[in-house]
């Protein structure tokens, strides 16, 4: 089992304060692989007092410093990029072919998206009635992330934190920390000021709390709930710090009519179990125009019951188990509650799959005639369970597509290009991915209403970093 209970601060792996250990579990197998250490509030204190220290000479680096830096790193997760895979497949289950294609490339992307948007980036500039604008570094951020994509999120804040030259204290997913101290590694490697970046491990009530609460912290910027979201809000509030939220999602999948059912089903049903569910912006909830319902059904049955379960550490598209037996009870819960409210299982179900009788396995699960007021409709279940709902007309798909807290994502099939791009303005969503597009590295990701506030990657991720200074000159002689 590996000793992971030092946190990086100023530098150094350091021990910390207290002692108070938790062992970190292999989902797959339910058994630990790692032991590490719980930081308390006074092990914030020593972080973020290390990041204040070094912002005082990283904060006033230059681009070119920085972006060497950068592209330094950049080097070095390539090199280290199987062993990446390898923790990630490790700690959450995700099957390694998944990790290598989809959890480990996010680090190599986002890192890229980023130097290429600090190239572009113009630190000072003349407005057109003479004042000089100039973009800074907001300060010491504190970074929370979580662990269902855990280095892509750490990379949307911690790249974009040292990029803009601000220093940071991440207090990654404690379900997920070996990646996060992997990644430690590489920026120590890399030759980062000591301080600029500082890990500690911990939950969400002592250690996350305290970097949300501390008086030296300019910024927040957290992923996860919304429910934590809120709390992270409240108490960065007396100190009316920066905060940034990529929270949860509930995201409707509208297909028309004239979509390439065959191709626009099959790919929203596998997108949907992807990383075994476990994504915020995933397209939980299918609208179905009523003429295509029936034959919908017919290939997302087909769909649903091909997609099989696996251990992790085997090569293939399979999904693997949930990240924890936490995880794993609440998306019982609400398979169990979809059946008590009447929608009609059309694949899966409650219990484990056969065979998986260790580990947090579940079903691919489809429930189909479902209602938007049922809680599988509105609760983000974070697991593989997909609801199908029919609709009549565009106003209406609009209508049960909106009547959400959600608006992080939203997907639209259909063969009218021209409908395709009205429909997505009318939706309340971030992100709106038209007949299968991908999201693309360097494009903004965030959403709207309980979804957060603030947007990830590329040039708007560095936006988030920065404060802005209006130098207002006399007027020249």
């Amino acid at each position: 089992m590996l000793d992971k209970r030092k946190f990086y601060i100023k530098g150094e792996w350091v021990a910390p304060l207290a002692a108070n250990d938790l062992e970190v579990l292999n989902p797959a197998t339910e058994k630990p692989v790692a032991v590490i250490s719980m930081g308390t509030a006074v092990d914030v204190d020593r972080a973020v007092a290390a990041a204040k220290a070094a912002f005082a000479t990283y904060g006033r680096s230059s681009v070119e410093e920085r972006l060497a830096l950068l592209e330094k790193l950049l080097d070095i997760y390539k090199r280290r990029y199987e062993e990446m895979a390898q923790t990630i497949t490790l700690e959450l289950g995700a099957p390694i072919t998944m990790s290598r294609e989809q959890q480990a490339d996010v680090g190599v992307g986002h890192l890229q998206g980023f130097i290429d948007a600090l190239k572009r980036l113009s630190m000072r500039e003349e407005l057109q009635n003479g004042d000089i604008l100039l973009r800074e570094p907001i300060g010491v951020c504190g970074l929370i992330t979580p662990w269902n994509w855990p280095i892509n999120q750490i990379a949307l804040k911690v790249v974009p934190a040292l990029a803009t030259g601000s220093t940071c204290v991440l207090k990654p997913s404690e379900f997920t920390p070996l990646n996060a101290m992997l990644y430690a590694e590489m920026i120590h490697e890399a030759g980062f000021p000591a301080g600029a970046f500082n890990l500690v491990n911990g939950d969400g009530l002592n250690a996350g709390a305290a970097l949300s609460k501390h008086a030296d912290v300019d910024m927040v910027s957290f992923t996860g709930s919304t429910r934590a979201g809120i709390t992270v809000s409240k108490d960065a509030a007396d100190t009316v710090k920066r905060v940034t939220l990529e929270l949860g999602g509930k995201s409707p999948n509208i297909i028309f009519d004239d979509a390439d059912l065959e191709d626009r089903v099959t790919g929203s049903v596998l997108e949907c179990f992807n990383n075994s569910g476990q994504s915020c912006d995933a397209p939980t909830r299918l609208l179905v125009q009523k003429p295509v319902y029936a034959r919908t059904l017919e290939i997302a049955e087909r769909v649903g019951r091909e997609v099989s379960v696996g251990q992790p550490t085997q090569e293939g598209t399979h999904i693997g188990p949930l990240v924890s037996d936490i995880q794993f009870a609440r998306v019982q819960a609400l398979i169990e509650a979809g059946i008590a409210e009447g929608a009609r299982l059309l694949t899966g179900g409650a219990g484990k799959p056969d065979g998986f009788e260790v580990g947090y396995f579940v079903k691919p699960t489809i429930f189909v005639d479902v209602d938007n007021s049922m809680r599988i409709a509105r609760e983000e279940v974070f697991g593989p369970v997909l609801a199908i709902m029919p609709f009549e007309t565009e106003d209406e798909a609009i209508a049960i597509a909106n009547d959400t807290s959600y608006g992080l994502a939203a997907y639209v099939q259909t063969s009218d290009l021209a409908r395709a791009e009205r429909v997505a303005a009318k939706l309340r969503a971030g992100m709106v991915h038209i007949n299968g597009a991908p999201y693309r590295y360097g494009s903004p990701f965030g959403g709207y209403k309980q979804s957060g506030n603030g947007r990830e990657g590329g040039m708007f991720g560095l936006e988030d970093f920065l404060e802005v200074k209006t130098l207002h000159r006399p007027d020249a002689a």
